[in-house]
């Protein structure tokens, strides 16, 4: 049985997520940027949270990792590549682990760029990646630690799964991002359907998120840097995928 999955905004435009194993009653976390609202969420579904998954470092996704595991002694998981500067970790991973929610299994996938020790995790039974600030609804983390090339690497990866794959990431930055992809593939029908139904969305109140890898493969100028009608359109024809994907990256930052 697939993982149950639900996300819970927090902080001004942060999601966390709850992965429930109905069979088992295990529940994890995905990032706590704040203990209040995933505490109200696991009360109304009656749900205790078994596991924290901690994806990276930064403080918007760990402020109330603390709080969240004094209350519910839930184990606590993250990179081992950063239990430095995490909360006290009970399992630290590394890429190819395979961490267990219930009767399902989560593997464990290094995708620095956004952060030297960032890690996403991939539950292939549900069809479903936790990818927080790496790849994102029609973008992908700023290099706050890696390289362009750390982060095309890391994207490549994410882009191999399945494409039915739902992609839970970490922030309502779609409407944004969209508006940015249209200056990179001003005419790529997918995309414009795409910005559509992310503003109208937006303006319903309506999260974008999470999103289905496919969608991300037709329509995210950040996975689609390979593309000769990409590098075409940003004046790059016979550039490196790398070249082509750090100069959208630079544009973005610019934007």
């Amino acid at each position: 049985m697939p993982l149950e999955i639900v996300t819970v905004p927090c902080l001004k435009d942060n999601y966390a997520y709850l992965a429930h194993d109905a069979a088992t009653g295990a529940t994890a976390v995905v990032d706590v940027p704040d203990a209040a609202p995933i505490v109200n969420a696991l009360h109304a579904r009656d749900w205790h949270a078994s596991h924290i998954l901690i994806t990276h470092h930064h403080g918007d996704h760990i402020d109330g990792v603390r709080a969240l595991a004094a209350a519910t002694g839930a184990r606590v998981i993250g990179a081992a590549a950063d239990a430095h500067r995490l909360p006290k970790l009970t399992e630290a991973v590394r890429e190819g682990d395979v961490v267990r929610i219930g009767m399902s299994e989560g593997h464990v996938i290094e995708v620095p760029g956004h952060t030297s020790g960032h890690i996403a995790f991939h539950f292939p039974d549900s069809g479903v990646v936790f990818t927080a600030d790496s790849l994102m609804a029609l973008g992908c983390g700023r290099l706050f630690e890696g390289t362009p090339a750390q982060m095309w690497q890391s994207l490549r990866k994410l882009s191999a799964l399945p494409p039915e794959t739902l992609v839970c990431s970490g922030h309502e930055y779609t409407a944004s991002n969209a508006r940015f992809a249209l200056t990179i593939e001003p005419d790529n029908p997918a995309l414009i359907s795409r910005f559509k139904a992310v503003t109208e969305a937006r303006e319903m109140g309506r999260a974008t998120v999470p999103s289905r890898l496919a969608e991300e493969l037709a329509t995210n100028p950040f996975l689609r840097a390979n593309l000769p009608e990409v590098k075409r359109q940003l004046g790059m024809d016979g550039a490196s995928d790398v070249d082509c994907f750090a100069e959208i990256r630079a544009r973005k930052d610019r934007f």
